[in-house]
């Protein structure tokens, strides 16, 4: 278990001057990368960077970021084994005093949501929000509306999981809870989130504003035979960590959760 005093001790940065850091991984994404920096420029904190990982694409993806121009991107193009190599290839680059991810189909809702994160990392080591998922950048039509909700212990065997595009960590959290384990071809995310949270001892915080939109149509959202997979995938992460059963009430609860997620059309 991570010391929270320890930790604490080492990080003092706060405020405007905290650098944040933007992993982006992307491929073959030119209908909406544009989206996803233009929403990055756009946020009023000072101090920050985007670095968009791309995977080799064949498309306009990597001149498109480049031609924004600005010295707060950094991107990096070469082939790699999926989303969570690339993201784990930003883990390895960033250089701000906190790290997040937004992929390359996803924008911040507005131009608060970096200042208001520097903002509750004041006196946490951990902070996630709320999210919409949305059918396009252009109408922002909400499908479904994720809402975070405060993080307890055995959240995790009862279904819940953060929304990932809105967990932002210290360095210090990062470098201590590793790389996301590639075994995961769907679900890393989830693994790397539940190792963060439930086998350390972090300062955590739930800020009740949505951060991010994510476009559906991704890996995670791409129909039932990968919701199966990705459940499947989640029970073999707290079997491993939590020493979960075969079957746990998580494996039905997460699927229940989702429901409960979906906007009646015209909401």
């Amino acid at each position: 278990m991570t010391g929270l005093a320890s930790l604490g001790n080492v990080t003092g940065i706060t405020g405007s001057s905290m650098k944040i850091s933007v992993v982006t991984a992307s491929y073959n994404s030119e209908a909406t990368i544009g989206f996803t920096i233009e929403s990055f420029l756009k946020q009023s904190h000072p101090e920050k960077e985007m670095l968009v990982i791309d995977g080799a694409s064949s498309d306009a993806t990597v001149k498109i970021a480049e031609s924004f121009g600005s010295v707060a991107i950094r991107v990096f193009s070469e082939k790699d084994k999926g989303v969570y190599d690339a993201m784990n290839k930003g883990f390895h680059l960033f250089q701000g005093d906190v790290v997040g991810f937004l992929n390359s189909d996803d924008t911040f809702h507005d131009s608060e949501a970096l200042s208001d994160i520097a903002a509750a990392m004041h006196d946490s080591d951990i902070v996630y929000g709320d999210l919409n998922m949305v059918s396009d950048h252009h109408t922002k039509r909400i499908v479904r509306s994720w809402r975070g909700g405060a993080f307890k212990r055995y959240s995790f065997q009862l279904g819940w999981v953060p929304p990932h595009p809105t967990f932002y960590m210290r360095r210090e959290v990062a470098r201590k809870v590793g790389d996301y384990d590639l075994r995961y071809v769907t679900t890393a995310d989830y693994d790397y989130m539940l190792r963060a949270l439930v086998l350390n001892d972090f300062r955590v915080r739930y800020i009740p504003r949505v951060v991010a939109d994510f476009q559906v149509g991704g890996i995670s959202t791409s129909g039932l035979g990968v919701s199966m997979r990705g459940n499947l995938e989640c029970l073999q992460s707290r079997r491993e960590h939590l020493n979960a059963p075969p079957i746990d009430p998580a494996f039905f609860l997460r699927f229940a959760r989702r429901i409960l997620q979906i906007r009646k059309l015209g909401s």
